[in-house]
């Protein structure tokens, strides 16, 4: 890599699962606060708010998303609710070696994150990352023309690419979320998958989304990487598939 490129690169780093293994730390208790929501707001019984809450999580890739749409509920008081998460400071964990690769990445770093803005530093200040990145952006700051859009609206990622002054061809989408990635390389980032954390998830526990195998790519101008190894198999608009952040300096 030229050191032109390296000073220009951005790297956008999902949270959950990402940079933690949020499987184990906040995907059970957030999902079982999400259904207890659902139930003293919407008066749906416990089979019937999981069941909805799925529905919303397929439909529009976020529960609250369906919630705030039909239902006229407040996104703020939604997070709040569904993210206090008693003890999250014991039981996140991360890689040592991921901690330090991130510190030795050449380019602007930052978080973006579908979550609340107060579990993201909770969770980074926890792990000892926050003075590693440049900023963080939570779903907070997805808001376009009054209606949220997080991860992954492709107005998002254009805006988010304008308000840090990079240009979408400079950025890595860091992620667990093959849909995300699958819109960012559309736009000409770069993606690495990474598969640190997936064992848990796509043995259907709680936090699980479907792996699409039929999944096409948008844009065939990025050369994909084989970086690491794992049995799932690798969409084309991922290119490189990671199990640590060191190997992102292979991009």
């Amino acid at each position: 890599m030229k050191n032109g490129s390296a000073t220009r690169r951005v790297w956008l780093f999902d949270l959950d699962n990402t940079l933690h293994d949020a499987s184990h730390a906040a995907f059970g208790p957030t999902n079982a606060a999400m259904n207890e929501y659902i139930v003293t707001h919407l008066g749906l019984t416990q089979a019937g708010a999981a069941e909805l809450r799925q529905h919303y999580w397929h439909h529009y890739g976020a529960t609250l998303l369906g919630l705030v749409r039909h239902h006229g509920v407040k996104a703020s008081h939604f997070l709040e609710e569904t993210h206090q998460l008693p003890g999250l400071e014991t039981r996140l964990r991360t890689s040592a070696h991921d901690r330090a690769a991130i510190k030795q990445l050449h380019g602007r770093k930052f978080i973006l994150t579908n979550a609340p803005r107060v579990y993201a530093l909770r969770v980074l200040n926890t792990l000892r990352l926050a003075d590693y990145f440049d900023g963080v952006i939570c779903i907070e700051d997805m808001h376009m023309f009054g209606k949220l859009r997080p991860k992954p609206d492709a107005r998002m990622f254009k805006r988010v690419a304008a308000r840090i002054k990079a240009r979408l061809s400079d950025c890595v989408l860091v992620e667990d979320v093959l849909e995300n990635q699958k819109v960012a390389f559309g736009l000409g980032m770069q993606t690495a998958w990474m598969q640190r954390y997936l064992e848990g998830r796509y043995r259907g526990k709680p936090g699980s989304v479907p792996f699409n195998s039929a999944a096409q790519s948008v844009n065939s101008g990025t050369k994909r990487r084989e970086v690491g190894v794992h049995p799932c198999r690798s969409p084309s608009y991922v290119c490189a598939k990671i199990k640590s952040i060191q190997k992102l300096r292979s991009l």
